[in-house]
């Protein structure tokens, strides 16, 4: 038997968690509550879910965007999607989110469906590609049987999305790609992602890779390109 997809939602309101988790259940996924920062972590321990449901507001000593730095950069959470649920619906507050390492955000109110095409978006994306498929350009190196990434041979640690970038940019080089394409291509068909993800995805792929992020390089007014050319 298939196993459902296991769904951490963590919402201090009761009912906004009751009525995630009925629907949740009604489509095929396996969720789990807790109403702040310390339930939460402790339910981590017990089982790592396939996605994290995380309300920004949250009581206690830990918001959701302290909760998702933490939670990156831990061993056993850091791949984990995260999609963060917010009342506050201003560019920067999402970007802050993004920033933190949530995958997606969603504003509140939202609708059901809303909620699982996100859900299912965030879920897609995170699914591995080209599995046995090594790709370089100059020094760079992505190995997708291994998951594993490269500068120089030295090993660099990439996020399931800045991955999922890499290796687009790795098959096209050179290619100037704009913010749409990317959403398209690399994102697929998760229709709610605005153009300005692409932008912190693009500065989180930079970071990770070091002295290879100058390989990343913005054309101005168009998008993104890789290249080996580090003029």
């Amino acid at each position: 038997m298939r196993k459902m997809p296991q769904v951490l939602i963590v919402e201090d309101e009761p009912a906004i968690a009751e009525l995630i988790a009925i629907n949740l259940r009604h489509h095929g996924f396996a969720p789990v509550c807790a109403e702040d920062g310390p339930s939460a972590c402790k339910a981590l321990e017990d089982s790592v879910p396939d996605l994290i449901l995380l309300d920004w507001m949250l009581p206690g000593g830990s918001s959701g965007l302290e909760l998702a730095r933490q939670w990156r950069s831990q061993p056993r959470t850091k791949q984990v999607p995260i999609l963060m649920l917010t009342a506050r619906g201003d560019e920067p507050d999402k970007i802050a989110g993004l920033d933190a390492g949530a995958d997606d955000y969603i504003t509140k109110p939202f609708s059901v469906q809303e909620l699982l095409a996100r859900i299912r978006a965030v879920l897609r994306r995170r699914a591995p590609l080209s599995v046995g498929e090594v790709l370089k350009v100059g020094d760079l190196q992505l190995d997708g049987a291994t998951h594993q990434v490269s500068y120089q041979g030295e090993a660099l640690k990439l996020g399931p999305m800045e991955f999922k970038l890499l290796s687009h940019f790795l098959h096209h080089p050179e290619r100037v790609h704009s913010r749409s394409q990317l959403l398209d291509q690399v994102w697929g068909d998760a229709v709610y992602i605005e153009e300005r993800t692409v932008d912190v995805h693009v500065k989180r792929l930079r970071r990770a890779l070091g002295a290879a992020g100058a390989m990343v390089q913005t054309v101005r007014g168009t998008g993104y390109r890789l290249s080996a050319n580090l003029q």
